[in-house]
């Protein structure tokens, strides 16, 4: 018994207090529990061992620690009442019995659910009670919840839990689309449509099997819910309207939308942001076009900067300047999601860049390049590919530097994981020693060909920060936000810095990376994007433009990696900002389904003062799920912050999916295969997962 007893308390110090768990209640509840009793008998010496444990029905018990920080998060008080989801083998219900009031738990096997229930029962837990039934729809007869924890790993967070939890209350869950990771949230219930979430960190957990789960099988079953009644009334909806109607600039079509207002309003600026709400809406990427080239034509714009892979859009501005061409290791634009840039819409815009620069001198052609971090393959490639060129003896050096990343350059996904689980060594010394080399040698590298240094610096740059963001991705997807989007801002700041002191930019990303993060729910957790850094560097010499819609349809795919689908936009929610701008479309003078709306104080002094009531704005990625939208798709914002201008177009289109054009892909292809040839690659990146943004 002694040993036991010292096993115990050996647990709570050692695996428990020492990795940050404060909430002495938990400490002392985690302490007083014998665990050995909530094990199989053959394992019962096992019990108090750092790691999960297999119990009855092929399920486990968690670990220790995964316990503890889940029970630390949910804050249970002595008068709460909370719901576990995925009883197991009554362990977590018998401390959730000693922490609250009334404890309910819910275990789909009816044999776990009846030896969890005997196990609670003889510990002493008269306060819980133990059922047999699906986990995912909650227990209505006794909601609502002061907290709920979830034992399982759910595809998405069930709807029907977050409607059981109190106002104030905690939603403990690990999400995950696949079966085998999650992400370990904790959401919180602010009002009656408002939730906080936060993370806290990568898990595994047996999957959630139910009706808003996984299927049995390992599918995820489909939830259908109707919208929850609405926060703001009918007639406050009705005066913003009117308010937005009277302040807009309608226009009928894309083509023949008015400029020059949007043009002088802009400015002097020396960056202007374009955002886009949906990553599959073909009216973004036209009026986004059609603006970009207003300012590249008449304000001497030179520069498009995109949320894109680096390597594959330097081919493509190698092409539109008339520069050597350098082929790619991988497809150009083949990683997931292919129709974000291999579009109609995109193709007509390169053409028209393409056409334009052939008038002019090198220094007045527009280049085009991509921001994000990722295209670690391309990047690799893209650096010992010029090295060859200029120094072979560097690009040797960068060659044995940069196996480190063999055989993960197609699959860094894969290293990350195995980094984060010490079954493979960092890269961080190689990517930047690289990095340093290229750097060291500027004014000898870039004497011949600035372009193409600057190239190559801005490529080894990806592979260093793609080094670093694999790795914080496992840790905290706050912190791989972050870096991704200071990547994309450093990324732009030094493409005004080689374009020159008088270089105007045009960056195009989705709208939350574009409209400042701090205006947002985004910074209440932590994050910024490229927007807010853009505003607190530039000020007013930033232009920040969104865009929205309230329904149509939309080019995106079901889940991470799965093929392109054409879905249908559901209706804005009625409490969105975008139900105010759909009501403000129907006021206007027919056949107007569309317009622009100004939002900086000299333009709209009206519209911010009636917008700037914090309401929920919709942001649809890669991946949309109309069944879960109001929960998956929507933030809190409040748009006059966030953008200076907002354009609204009623109903749109998906964009439709293209091959590139030949001259593009010829400019591109790797050596030793047929232009345009697909290669597999696995290269998820759970940061945006799993909406994509």
């Amino acid at each position: 018994m002694t040993a036991v007893l010292d096993a115990r308390r050996s647990m709570v110090e050692q695996q428990i207090r020492a990795r940050g768990i404060a909430d002495q209640r938990v400490l002392d509840a985690m302490r007083a529990l014998p665990r050995e009793r909530f094990v199989p008998s053959r394992i019962a010496d096992l019990a108090y061992e750092d790691a999960p444990l297999p119990i009855e029905e092929g399920q486990t018990i968690s670990q220790p620690y995964i316990v503890g920080l889940m029970l630390e998060a949910a804050r249970i008080k002595p008068t709460d009442r909370v719901l576990e989801v995925g009883a197991g083998s009554g362990y977590v219900a018998a401390l959730l019995g000693g922490l609250a009031k009334e404890a309910i738990a819910i275990e789909r096997h009816a044999s776990l659910a009846a030896l969890a229930a005997a196990r609670v029962e003889a510990v002493g837990r008269s306060n819980v009670t133990v059922r047999q039934g699906d986990g995912t729809l909650g227990a209505p007869d006794k909601a609502p919840f002061d907290a709920i924890i979830v034992s399982a790993g759910a595809p998405e967070v069930p709807p029907t839990l977050l409607a059981q939890l109190a106002e104030g209350g905690r939603l403990v869950i690990p999400v995950g689309h696949d079966v085998r990771s999650q992400e370990l949230l904790v959401i919180e219930r602010t009002g009656e449509h408002r939730y906080d979430r936060r993370s806290l960190g990568h898990v595994q957990f047996v999957p959630l099997i139910g009706t808003e789960g996984w299927a049995a099988g390992g599918a995820h079953v489909g939830t259908h819910r109707a919208a929850p009644a609405v926060r703001i009334g009918h007639h406050d909806r009705q005066a913003a309207a009117r308010t937005i109607a009277d302040g807009c600039e309608p226009f009928e079509s894309i083509e023949r939308a008015p400029l020059d207002a949007l043009v002088a309003r802009i400015g002097h600026a020396r960056i202007v942001l374009i955002g886009e709400s949906t990553h599959g809406t073909s009216e973004f990427y036209r009026l986004r076009a059609r603006i970009t080239s207003a300012l590249v034509a008449r304000a001497g714009f030179r520069v498009v900067a995109i949320e894109a892979d680096w390597p594959d859009t330097a081919a493509i501005d190698r092409m539109i300047r008339k520069r050597p061409a350098s082929a790619l290791r991988e497809a150009m634009f083949s990683r997931f999601p292919t129709w974000m840039w291999r579009n109609r819409e995109m193709c007509e815009f390169i053409g028209w860049l393409a056409r334009r620069n052939e008038t002019l001198e090198p220094a007045a052609k527009t280049s085009l390049h991509g921001l994000d971090v990722y295209g670690l393959n391309n990047s690799i490639g893209a650096v010992i590919d010029y090295l060859a060129r200029v120094d072979p003896f560097a690009a040797e050096q960068a060659r044995e530097r940069y196996a480190c990343f063999t055989p993960w350059e197609r699959d860094p996904v894969t290293w990350a994981r195995a980094v984060t689980a010490g079954l493979a060594a960092t890269c961080e010394t190689e990517a930047i020693s690289t990095l340093k080399l290229l750097l060291e040698e500027r004014l000898r590298y870039s004497r011949d060909d600035a372009d193409a240094f600057f190239d190559a610096a801005r490529a080894a740059t990806v592979v260093s920060e793609a080094e670093k963001y694999y790795r914080a991705m496992y840790r905290s997807s706050r912190e791989s936000w972050n870096l991704r989007d200071r990547h994309m801002f450093e990324t732009l700041l030094a493409l005004l810095e080689h374009r020159g002191p008088d270089a105007r930019a045009v960056v195009w990303a989705h709208n939350s990376h574009v409209g400042n993060a701090s205006a947002t729910e985004m910074g209440t957790h932590g994050e910024f994007n490229i927007g807010q850094l853009v505003r607190e560097r530039f000020g007013n010499q930033a232009y920040l433009i969104g865009f929205g819609t309230d329904r149509g349809t939309v080019a995106a795919a079901s889940n991470w990696d799965a093929p392109m689908e054409v879905k249908t936009v559901r209706p804005a929610h009625e409490d969105s900002y975008e139900r105010l701008m759909h009501e403000a479309c129907r006021l206007l003078p027919s056949p107007s389904k569309a317009f622009f709306l100004p939002l900086r104080a000299p333009h709209a002094p009206a519209v911010r003062r009636e917008l700037m009531h914090a309401r929920l704005e919709r942001a649809i990625g890669v991946v949309y799920r109309p069944e879960t939208e109001l929960v998956s798709h929507y933030f809190e914002a409040t748009l006059p912050a966030q953008f200076d201008e907002y354009i609204w177009i009623d109903e749109t289109k998906a964009i439709e999916p293209a091959e590139l054009p030949a001259s593009f892909v010829e400019a591109s292809s790797p050596a030793g295969r047929p232009a345009g040839a697909e290669v597999p690659i696995k290269d998820t990146v759970p940061d945006t997962y799993p909406f994509g943004l």
